[in-house]
């Protein structure tokens, strides 16, 4: 009775497929893409019923369909597809930088990063005056294809010049401000919006843009809301609310490297029970 052997590898094979299952039903839980794969599920199981009862016809026709199915799905997917793999190398791969410039930075002189500073007094400045904003921070990558889609600046990161986009005037306020670096690459830009259903319906687009570039990229996104003053982030598909001052300039400290002589913008470093850094 071979058929009941089981042995280690066996169990791990087990664990393995059921922690993929487990990782692919977070991803598409809250969205449309999760009703779709119900209904491809549905569809399996009853070409797999009529397949054992011998209803050729029937059994032939969603079988064609099935066949395909890979393809569908593939197709029907892909942003779910390309949110798994963002995560797997943001949980398991992100420690492991291969780039030349992490390779070579013994020869290589880094280039500054980004300025953790001016962007969180800016956030809390915004969210004192109720200004409504929106920031992508790049991690790994210079988000062109989004960056195309609004104004090009290329400016030195400053609190001020992110609070006079974000001002209520500004031709450029209504969008994303785009960083990359110690440089805001552009204003003004387009986000792709999630379809996620988990998020609280008084989330407005700007918090879905903020979700939906999360997705779709490995950027962290700050968004200061207009009604509430409220400060957010979001990261990896993943929603973050309710932020204080301080508690937003750590995460910015452990995400990225932050520059000591040229960030105008940096303070002492704060006591726990002060949550704004910033106060004048």
């Amino acid at each position: 009775m071979s058929f009941l052997d089981f042995g280690f590898i066996d169990l791990v094979d087990i664990v393995l497929v059921a922690y993929l299952f487990y990782k692919l039903y977070m991803l598409i839980k809250g969205t449309v893409a999760i009703n779709i794969f119900t209904v491809i599920a549905i569809i399996y199981l009853i070409w797999t019923f009529v397949k054992a009862i011998n209803m050729q016809l029937l059994s032939t026709i969603l079988g064609q369909f099935i066949g395909i199915g890979v393809l569908a799905i593939i197709i029907v997917f892909q942003q779910e597809i390309r949110r798994f793999f963002l995560l797997i190398y943001s949980e398991y791969l992100a420690n492991f930088n291969l780039s030349l410039e992490h390779i070579f930075s013994r020869f290589i002189k880094t280039p500054p990063q980004v300025k953790v500073y001016s962007i969180a007094k800016a956030c809390i400045n915004m969210s004192k005056s109720k200004t409504g904003a929106l920031i992508v921070i790049s991690r790994s990558s210079k988000l062109d294809t989004y960056t195309s889609t609004g104004t090009k600046l290329n400016a030195d990161t400053s609190s001020v010049l992110l609070e006079s986009i974000f001002f209520k005037n500004s031709p450029l306020h209504d969008g994303a401000v785009i960083i990359v670096r110690e440089k805001i690459m552009a204003a003004g830009c387009i986000l792709p919006v999630s379809d996620d259903t988990s998020l609280p319906q008084s989330y407005g687009l700007r918090h879905r843009s903020a979700l939906g570039i999360s997705e779709a990229t490995n950027a962290l996104t700050i968004v200061v809301s207009e009604e509430t003053g409220e400060m957010s982030y979001f990261k990896n598909g993943n929603f973050f609310p309710d932020i204080q001052g301080a508690e937003l300039r750590k995460i910015l400290e452990n995400e990225y490297i932050t520059t000591d002589s040229t960030d105008t913008d940096k303070t002492k470093v704060i006591s726990k029970i002060d949550l704004n850094p910033f106060k004048n």
